[in-house]
């Protein structure tokens, strides 16, 4: 019954509901009004904090996905899970302490690697050629169904019980959502075990096509890729970690500012579901950049503070871009550089991403505290869209386009 390889794309989207970018990025928005009042501290200071997770958890990731090329994924993804699970709930212990709050955030970032895109991606792409970018798509749309359900479960939480309680919860959904489906339905090939008994590279076993580890990173298009990344999630993301309490100090209850970055939730999922559908049939650029458009009209949106609906339509298409530029990470990089290292490869493209998101926290909340007001930021979010849509924009055709026709893709995938 467990045997499709649609399973491992159920997992994945079940898991990545309460994954990194959910819990460090969607239910950050919601605590660091509450901490900050809490703990006397400046939201600069907490979104520096912060921003020490996202740091550590780009230092693992780069290693981390070269050990999963190396054992596989499973094997490397379930420990890093209930770590991370553990760690979130930690969180519950913060004090006025600086000091604490850095070493529990670093923590959490480390073990939180785990639970970025990277291992769903790599998992994915192996199973998946001619749907790869439906699969990511469906699949990375958890992460949008995490930024529905985790702020109104954050909500919940942080308005009947606190936020140290709120930790708490979080810690015991990455459990459920995590650890759980992956146990189930992510499972091994024999080659993959062999490889692991004979301590020889999974990656090198199963002959995968693409270019090697240190062969994809000499060349400009790999890093310029990564760049182009960095700025379009410093934007996106950094703008969305701040979307409750900038709403909120605009006289908007709570129930509204967090309903609106619920919306971005919703039009991530519709974003996802979408351009991967795309991905499988249109250049890759061409949905870059209607995708990395849709957030600069959002954040101006918000610049510009127009009253009556407007904050929801720009929370919503902010969403829409957080709903493509993670798929297109993956799919990106599996079609320009394959997938014998990609679990290597994307582990350095994420850790642009995951660094990105401290940035874009960091730039967003010393905008504020500097000068009371968010304008600075947002316009230098929109400056870094302009300049990642130009660079993705610039690529040419693919070094390894979709096989339309996979034997045996009806069974069992021989992902790993």
């Amino acid at each position: 019954m467990f045997k499709s390889r649609w399973w491992i794309v159920v997992a994945s989207f079940l898991a990545l509901i309460a994954g990194q970018g959910a819990v460090e990025v969607f239910v950050t928005g919601i605590f660091i009004k509450p901490i900050s009042e809490s703990l006397h501290m400046g939201r600069g200071v907490i979104a520096s904090g912060m921003g020490m997770t996202n740091i550590l958890t780009a230092v693992c990731i780069i290693f981390l996905g070269r050990l999963m090329d190396k054992l596989g994924v499973r094997a490397v993804l379930l420990p890093f899970l209930a770590l991370f699970a553990i760690a979130t709930a930690s969180l519950s212990l913060l004090t006025s302490s600086v000091t604490l709050m850095f070493v529990l955030f670093g923590i959490q970032g480390f073990v939180g690697a785990g639970q970025t895109p990277t291992a769903y991606s790599k998992m994915i792409s192996a199973a998946f050629d001619d749907k790869r970018g439906l699969a990511l798509g469906l699949a990375m749309a958890g992460v949008g169904a995490g930024t529905v359900l985790l702020p109104q479960y954050s909500r919940y939480l942080l308005t009947n019980y606190g936020w140290r309680t709120g930790y708490v919860g979080i810690g015991i959904a990455i459990i459920i959502l995590g650890v759980i489906p992956v146990s189930l339905w992510f499972r091994e090939t024999d080659e993959v075990k062999e490889a692991r008994r004979n301590k020889i590279s999974a990656a090198k076993i199963e002959n995968r096509p693409g270019m090697e580890y240190g062969e994809a990173l000499r060349t400009f298009r790999f890093w310029g890729l990564c760049f182009a990344f960095f700025c379009a999630q410093t934007a996106i993301n950094g703008t969305m970690i701040h979307t409750v309490p900038m709403l909120t100090d605009r006289g908007i209850k709570i129930g509204t500012a967090v309903f609106a970055m619920s919306l971005g939730g919703f039009a991530l999922i519709v974003g996802r579901i979408i351009a991967g559908w795309l991905l499988d049939r249109v250049y890759a650029a061409w949905v870059v950049v209607f995708f990395l458009a849709c957030p600069m009209v959002g954040i101006a949106i918000l610049g510009f503070k127009l009253g009556g609906n407007a904050p929801l339509l720009g929370a919503m298409l902010l969403g829409m871009g957080v709903g493509a530029e993670i798929d297109l990470v993956a799919y990106i990089l599996s079609r320009y550089f394959g997938t014998r290292a990609f679990g290597a490869l994307h582990g350095v493209a994420f850790a642009w991403v995951l660094v990105a998101n401290a940035v874009g926290g960091n730039i967003m909340g010393w905008s504020f505290q500097l000068t009371k007001s968010y304008g600075t930021g947002l316009t230098i979010m929109e400056v870094l869209l302009a300049i990642a849509i130009i660079i993705q924009s610039s690529q040419g055709p693919y070094k390894f386009p979709a096989i339309k026709s996979v034997k045996g893709s009806k069974g069992m995938a021989t992902a790993h």
